[in-house]
């Protein structure tokens, strides 16, 4: 198995099964969690500055992900007792912009073998062969990968964009439509394209709650309740 090589996993596909030991007991992952959103997130190695700032941010975040119906689970090629030990020290010692006293209650998993990493992706040699990358799969309630993101060693990942993520996802699915540039809640969504000639005139010559800036490119309003009231 060490030399066992995966392919990369991709959007659209079923996200990779597997069962570890974690910081809250053994987990059968994805499964344990079907029916929830994941975010399931790797970081290099423990009592690190970088993954601590990062570890604080979502434990911080722990209820917003609650309240979006996903289950946060941490990944690191180290061991179960050297995940306690840096978690109990961040609880105890570790204050950061305001953060301190933080208890981190998600899954952490204990990755020794690289045999999770190496199935989703998360060690790549040009970074380090030892250390996983800091990668962050969404993985919808159906256990469907939906969207992937990489940062390197060095960078911390941008926990706005993370969360903007999820709830992007959520709405495109609950509303059938796709998000522009930059999208918020509150903001214009676009409609599909028309699929028709006839349609495409249609909606040139101003259709209804429908703003169209050329026949493949129209938008409409979405306000935030709408969105937030089918969010979860």
């Amino acid at each position: 198995m060490e030399n066992q090589i995966y392919p990369m996993p991709r959007i659209g596909d079923e996200a990779p099964e597997f069962t570890a030991i974690t910081t809250q007991g053994n987990i059968n992952f994805p499964s344990d969690y079907t029916g929830k959103w994941k975010i399931l997130f790797s970081h290099p190695a423990d009592f690190t500055p970088v993954c601590t700032s990062e570890f604080m941010t979502f434990a911080s975040m722990q209820k917003d992900y609650d309240a979006l119906n996903c289950q946060l689970v941490g990944l690191s090629i180290d061991g179960l007792f050297s995940h306690i030990a840096w978690l109990r020290t961040i609880k105890e010692k570790i204050e950061y912009k305001g953060m301190k006293d933080v208890e981190v209650t998600f899954p952490l998993i204990e990755d020794i073998t690289m045999e999770v990493s190496k199935r989703y992706g998360m060690v790549q040699p040009g970074e380090s062969s030892t250390k996983a990358v800091r990668a962050v799969f969404f993985i919808d309630p159906k256990n469907v990968i939906r969207t992937i993101i990489y940062y390197p060693l060095s960078i911390g990942r941008n926990f706005d964009e993370i969360k903007r993520v999820l709830i992007a996802l959520q709405t495109s699915d609950n509303f059938g439509v796709a998000l522009p540039a930059d999208w918020r809640p509150g903001d214009d969504v676009i409609v599909p394209p028309a699929g028709s000639c006839g349609a495409a005139k249609s909606r040139m010559a101003g259709e209804e709650g429908i703003t169209c800036y050329d026949w493949f490119f129209c938008t409409k309003r979405l306000s935030k309740e709408e969105v937030e009231s089918k969010l979860g």
